[in-house]
């Protein structure tokens, strides 16, 4: 099996070095798609003889297609910046390009929040499809929380080891990012038509996602930085609501 990597960036400077460090035992070619980085991130690139492509940034399902579909292989390893391959999983990888077996791969995504791995709750073992031929699967799902979506009648298979994910280093940084996100997951929600509740959205889909995170998937025993992610899930779910409330009130008064 020959191996594709493709990594879409934006100043990623202080992670992309440690992605790409990781891949380099299973990695036949590595495609980065970026979105005009002001930073060193080209540079670093460059030093692991990375395809840099530079390309507006359409979207996170768009761009990571796109970046899919400039690769030379038809396997495709798709990786974000903040994120590496531990030793285990890069070991599982090398066995399955020895031997491919299933049209599809996917591993378990270990987070770590403010420098602490996440073990419980909705976080982990977070498995996802990122190994995949691309005759058979893309990108797909609802922008910014996209996946890879496989034809119907493919092989699935399960890889050991986990994928290492550096989320957020300090909770502004995390605040930052879910205003950003919910930004955007309320647009993609308002131009599908889509409506929010009162009752159903802004109360009872919070507290269900807090009770669900920190009490059913035992997210207590992440100690602080379990309640920090249960409590910042379910205030993500209300700050999607609210805007995608706004965003209809705004359109009906027109």
């Amino acid at each position: 099996m020959k191996l594709s990597v493709a990594i879409i960036t934006y100043n990623e400077e202080k992670n992309i070095a440690r992605c790409l460090q990781s891949v380099l035992q299973v990695a036949d070619e590595i495609v980065v798609v970026d979105s005009y980085s002001s930073d060193a991130t080209e540079q670093i690139c460059q030093q692991y003889k990375a395809r840099f492509i530079k390309e507006k940034f359409r979207g996170h399902i768009q761009q990571k297609n796109y970046a899919m579909e400039l690769a030379e292989n038809d396997f495709i390893l798709s990786l974000d910046a903040d994120e590496e391959l531990s030793p285990e999983l890069t070991a599982s990888i090398l066995t399955i390009k020895n031997k491919p077996e299933a049209d599809a791969y996917r591993f378990n995504r270990l987070s770590s929040y403010c420098g602490q791995f996440i073990y419980h709750g909705t976080w982990y073992p977070d498995s996802k499809i990122r190994i995949w031929d691309r005759r058979k699967g893309k990108w797909g799902g609802e922008n910014p929380h996209d996946r890879v979506m496989m034809d119907g009648g493919t092989r699935l298979g399960k890889l050991h080891g986990n994928l290492k994910h550096y989320t957020y280093h300090t909770i502004s940084e995390h605040i930052n990012q879910m205003n950003k996100f919910s930004d955007i997951a309320a647009m993609e929600s308002y131009k599908k038509g889509k409506k929010a509740s009162l009752i159903l959205h802004l109360i009872l889909n919070p507290l269900y996602a807090f009770i669900k995170s920190y009490f059913i998937k035992l997210g207590f025993l992440d100690g602080v930085a379990g309640f920090q992610v249960a409590i910042s899930g379910s205030f993500y779910r209300f700050l999607k609501y609210a805007k995608l409330r706004a965003l209809s009130k705004t359109s009906s008064s027109k």
